[in-house]
């Protein structure tokens, strides 16, 4: 029996997923998984028991990751499950960056009760008059799960499309339709675009990385969109341009003192994942995740171990071994098991930056003794007997 914590709401078609082998508890600490959205993990004291973090969403900056990953801990996000839904709201940002819908809707609103209100909307309807987005040009940086989404219905609507990502995969590259224009610099992106928006993670090289410098090389009256990641954007350069009318308008779906109220931002209370579609989506995923790594030890999509699947184990015995991505940590796992006469029939080895995975399946199930043994390698985190 595996026991679960939720430290928000979770979609109830993702929980539905988890059977009879799961139970759900408040208390944390005896818990081997956890769901999580928005919660704050920074300054938790994560149990022992504890194996594996699902983040229902993208972004990570809630979770700890490599105090997660030193205890060997596998966290867990789901990227892609909500992208539908932030394609949505992209594309109406457009809109209402190049329409003034907002002020048009706030005019009707302040002339309730006006009897000539339809008479005077004609007079007034200029002042809202703009831009049809047909025919402009639309950048896109990072053609992930979401940019090529955006650009796949940019191309549909009508408009020019640019797209910037280093590090497209063939993949996501496939998806893409043909007219969907690849650059290889991101200055191509901001020299020739009437509308551009972002899509990368946060990371130490991407954050700020829209700042007073690149803006200076955007087209005048450009319109950016951001519904990635605030810290993306230098928002003090942002507003700055916005006051001399070098930028148009700004999209965001992020919040704060910063951006809320000023003249040309338009600021959506964070609302790019938050429709039912996605968080089921996002459940479903993360709950899926959690129970492959579970009850077969594979890995998918975590943030900070490296993707490992070698499907149901068919073996007597299967053991996963958490490590530092270091020398001669295959030899002395090997050498354990040998010396315990424990044949291995197969064996994945993994590794992602610091951190290493290594799956064996066993010819027989292994005992407590070899598990002591592999846990006292020098550099192992966990070893988990998972079957």
């Amino acid at each position: 029996m595996y026991q679960y914590n939720c430290l928000n709401p979770i979609s109830k078609i993702g929980l539905e997923r988890f059977t009879d082998k799961y139970k759900k508890t408040d208390d944390i600490s005896s818990a081997e998984g956890v769901l999580v959205r928005s919660a704050s993990m920074h300054e938790m004291e994560l149990p022992d028991s504890l194996l594996a973090v699902a983040r229902a969403g993208a972004g990570v900056n809630n979770i700890p990751l490599d105090k997660c990953a030193e205890k060997g801990i596998v966290v867990f996000n789901t990227p892609g499950a909500n992208a539908n839904g932030v394609k949505e709201l992209a594309i109406a940002g457009m809109l209402l960056a190049s329409r003034d819908i907002v002020g048009g809707i706030k005019w009707v609103a302040d002339n309730e009760g006006v009897e000539t209100i339809s008479k005077d909307a004609e007079k007034e309807k200029k002042n809202f008059a703009g831009t049809e987005i047909a025919g402009k040009k639309l950048g896109i940086i990072g053609l992930g799960a979401t940019g090529g989404r955006i650009a796949n219905a940019a191309v549909a609507l009508g408009m020019d499309v640019y797209g910037y990502d280093p590090f497209l995969s063939i993949d996501t590259a496939l998806k893409l339709t043909r007219e969907v224009k690849h650059v290889v610099n991101v200055d191509d992106i901001y020299a020739n675009c009437d509308f551009i928006t972002i899509h990368v993670p946060l990371m130490d090289d991407t954050k700020g990385m829209i700042n007073a410098e690149a803006i200076a090389k955007m087209k005048d009256g450009v319109i950016f969109l951001n519904f990635a990641r605030d810290l993306l954007v230098n928002e003090k350069d942002m507003l700055a341009a916005l006051d001399s009318g070098k930028v148009r308008k700004y999209v965001s779906d992020f919040p704060n003192m910063t951006t809320a109220g000023h003249k040309n931002c338009i600021v959506i209370p964070h609302l790019g994942a938050s429709t039912e579609e996605s968080e089921d989506n996002c459940a479903v995923m993360a709950v899926d995740e959690l129970k492959d790594y579970l009850e077969n030890g594979n890995i998918r999509n975590s943030v900070n171990y490296p993707a490992c699947d070698m499907g149901i184990c068919a073996a007597a015995g299967r053991v996963a071994i958490l490590h530092k991505n270091i020398a001669n940590m295959i030899t002395q796992f090997t050498a354990a098991f040998g010396a315990a006469g424990i044949n291995i029939s197969d064996m994945t080895n993994k590794s992602r930056g610091e951190y290493a995975y290594t799956l064996m399946d066993i010819d027989k199930a292994a005992d407590d003794k070899i598990i002591e043994k592999l846990n006292g390698i020098d550099g192992v985190f966990r070893v988990r007997v998972v079957k």
